[in-house]
């Protein structure tokens, strides 16, 4: 799979900081890429000078559903604005705390679940070691790159991932490449 995907391509997916990226993830749930970032640089260019808790917490319901914000996201919007200024979720501190102690913070937030977390380890705090056991495409790509009769169990992932350690974020990216073309 190296040779065939080439070098990964995690650290290309960096964002420019922490509190977009959440944003931008939270934007691109349930829709597809090409919706989420059309939807998501409306927003963007509703914030002028950045995309801040302050900037998005100034924002009116009424904006954010003018660019194609539901309800329900734009109350996760809130939730974390609320949350990081709050210090409930410590965005300058992330970089510093552990994977399970960003998970746990992150997942304080409406809307960010534990898969979001871990997405957000990988592509913006690019830790090496993160391994989505829940991910769907981790869940085809090992049935398919291990020739299983039946989709494994997240235990099961994590058994063969065994041997992917210390690397297993890297170990993902080339599963999920090995997809593209299926």
């Amino acid at each position: 799979m190296i040779r065939k995907h080439g070098e990964c391509g995690l650290a290309r997916a960096q964002r420019t900081d922490h509190f977009s990226a959440l944003i931008r993830a939270i934007t691109g749930q349930q829709l597809s890429t090409k919706a989420a970032a059309t939807i998501f640089s409306r927003l963007v260019a509703l914030m002028p000078d950045g995309i801040t808790p302050d900037a998005l917490s100034r924002l009116t319901d009424e904006q954010m559903r003018g660019v194609g914000m539901s309800r329900q996201k734009i109350a996760y919007f809130r939730d974390l604005c609320e949350k990081s200024l709050g210090g409930v979720v410590p965005l300058e501190a992330l970089d510093s705390m552990s994977d399970e102690d960003v998970i746990l913070s992150l997942t304080k937030v409406k809307g960010i679940g534990r898969w979001s977390a871990e997405m957000f380890l990988m592509f913006r705090l690019h830790r090496p070691d993160v391994l989505p056991v829940d991910d769907l495409g981790i869940v085809n790509a090992v049935k398919n790159v291990y020739r299983l009769r039946k989709r494994p169990t997240p235990d099961r992932i994590r058994k063969i991932g065994e041997a992917w350690r210390p690397y297993r974020s890297v170990a993902s990216w080339y599963l999920w490449r090995s997809l593209d073309n299926e």
